[in-house]
């Protein structure tokens, strides 16, 4: 009797055992992930391309032309725009690339001139660049098949755009050469035959870019003491 009992307390036991095995090998085998394209990104050079889109924005300093004239430039409308780049990124370290990206990027900002709250000018100011980023990407442990990011480095950017004509109403001409800081964070998304990127990223120009230049319509000019080029540019690489 007691042989069957303890026979029986063995069965259960084992009956337990191999429940709680099994569950265990279950709940490891959901988090087991198969790695996508694993040799990626011991590849000391690899290339691909961007395609993106952006806002351009400017950060303006009224002169003391404005103030004593009641004139107040403004910029209250981001209008969208798009870039396409070329990527090469050169490995560094385990967890740090360099990237040259050369690309072209178009967008539109549009100042608006207030006399107290009056509207009374709006000049739209177009732009064409040929840009050269140069970026560190500084990347976290890849995780199954993503793997966070962020990024830092300089951009030059070179307006093929002719904004002032007086034909058409532009009285504000623009500096076509610029140095920006850029700072930004994405994701890595490892698919099975290539490497997607999601990024978000911040560019601020260094120099100011309003040129002064003999037209009928001073006003517009001469109450801008410094104008800096911002954008906001989210961009998706294929590598």
């Amino acid at each position: 009797m007691k042989m069957k009992l303890n026979q029986r307390v063995f069965r259960v036991a084992l009956t337990v055992a191999a429940v709680f095995f099994l569950s265990v090998i279950s709940g490891f085998s959901q988090r087991i992930y198969v790695k996508n394209i694993p040799e990626h990104d011991q590849k000391p050079l690899h290339f691909g391309f961007t395609i993106g889109l952006n806002t351009m924005d400017f950060r303006i300093l009224p002169s003391r032309f404005a103030a004593e004239n009641s004139l107040t430039p403004e910029v209250n409308r981001l209008s969208p725009g798009f870039n396409i780049n070329v990527v090469s990124n050169l490995k560094l370290t385990e967890f740090l690339d360099f990237r040259v990206l050369p690309g072209i990027s178009f967008g539109q900002r549009q100042i608006d001139f207030y006399s107290d709250t009056v509207l009374v000018n709006s000049q739209e100011l177009e732009s064409s660049f040929i840009e050269m980023p140069l970026i560190l990407k500084y990347k976290s442990v890849r995780i199954n098949n993503y793997r966070p990011y962020v990024i830092g480095g300089v951009n030059f950017r070179y307006d093929l755009a002719k904004n002032f004509s007086e034909d058409d109403q532009i009285f504000l001409k623009l500096k076509p050469f610029d140095t920006y800081i850029e700072l930004g964070f994405g994701i890595d998304f490892y698919l099975p035959y290539f490497k997607f990127s999601t990024e978000v990223k911040y560019s601020r120009g260094f120099f100011n870019k309003i040129e002064y230049a003999s037209n009928s319509q001073p006003q517009f000019q001469n109450s801008i003491e410094r104008l800096n080029s911002n954008l906001i540019i989210l961009s998706f690489h294929f590598e």
